[in-house]
């Protein structure tokens, strides 16, 4: 699919899914990551990862009026969303369906001649936290999946009723920053002796009787829920993949933008712009990574944890290929 110019506001894109709505986060700070302070100087390819519903697409295609761009997801129930919101871009754009780790060699097959900019947003979208059915919510009752990719083998419900003690409570403490890590893993297990864990609802339900009710802020399962789609989806080494991918393909000058909703992933992105720097193959942008501004935060909730660290491709050698 490569076309026309849409008018859309800036802080809200996407649409109806399922009853939910997308606002992609950080909409003005990822243009200027990019290269929004001279929007017609930019061209060439941007490669969206993590597509999503396509809202931060979108907003690019629209600022930028002489890119394409490639758009990349692992949920085939979410891209066909993108495809219907991007498709009056008609040629300028094209999606096509892949994890992060797949990313290089999508980007072999579908040879963009000069890729400028790369943009991931991580996490899970808010389609996919809204839609009960896919298992990520504890707010809403639904089967304990959380799958972004429905190819995937390995479940939540596998990760709960199969893993031991100590790996469950590793995994919430590491991956979820669940100080109460060992007292949920004692639960589940005693729970699971009797039946098997294999709805969302029930698991939230175990969480909050044994570490007390919801504060203001913070549903008790929060982070165990983070914990295990970090697991399922495996993203610490579809991250790193997906950093290797951009380092190969971005031509010099061009922008990479990650933005974060988890203080691991935070450091994993910090670690890797580090020491490409110290390898002399990019150049951060950002000491610190940005957050949302106020205004923001007041109409989208789901901004308040966003992290956005953005640098320059530096090349010291020969561009490889796609350069």
């Amino acid at each position: 699919m490569w076309g026309a110019m849409v008018e859309q506001d800036p802080s809200a894109t996407g649409g109806d899914f399922d009853g939910a709505v997308h606002r992609p986060v950080l909409p003005l700070q990822v243009l200027r990551a990019l290269g929004g302070d001279e929007p017609a100087a930019l061209r060439g390819c941007v490669v969206d990862g993590t597509l999503g519903a396509g809202g931060h697409a979108s907003l690019v295609l629209q600022h930028f009026p002489h890119v394409t761009l490639l758009g990349v997801d692992q949920d085939p129930q979410i891209l066909e969303h993108a495809q219907r919101a991007l498709a009056p871009f008609g040629r300028r754009v094209r999606v096509r369906r892949g994890r992060m780790s797949q990313l290089d060699a999508l980007l072999d097959r579908e040879a963009p001649q000069r890729v400028v900019g790369v943009l991931f947003d991580l996490g899970a979208s808010s389609l996919q936290l809204d839609n009960g059915a896919r298992g990520f919510s504890f707010l809403a009752d639904g089967p304990l999946d959380m799958r972004m990719d429905p190819e995937r083998e390995r479940t939540a419900a596998d990760i709960v009723n199969g893993w031991d003690e100590q790996d469950l409570a590793d995994l919430f403490f590491y991956e979820g920053g669940e100080t109460r890590s060992r007292k949920i893993a004692r639960a589940i297990v005693d729970s699971r002796r009797r039946a098997s864990f294999q709805r969302t609802g029930a698991l939230a339900d175990l969480i909050e009787r044994t570490v007390g009710g919801r504060s203001a802020k913070l549903h008790p399962a929060t982070k165990v829920f983070q914990a295990l789609r970090r697991a399922v989806n495996e993203e610490g080494d579809e991250l790193l993949a997906g950093l290797a991918a951009a380092e190969r393909w971005l031509v010099d000058g061009g922008r990479l933008a990650v933005i974060s909703f988890h203080g691991g992933e935070d450091s994993e992105v910090k670690r890797f712009l580090v020491d490409g720097a110290q390898r002399g193959e990019w150049r951060a942008l950002t000491k610190k990574p940005v957050g949302p501004e106020r205004d923001e935060l007041l109409y989208n909730r789901r901004s308040r944890s966003a992290l956005l660290r953005f640098a320059e491709r530096v090349r010291q050698s020969a561009p490889g290929a796609g350069a």
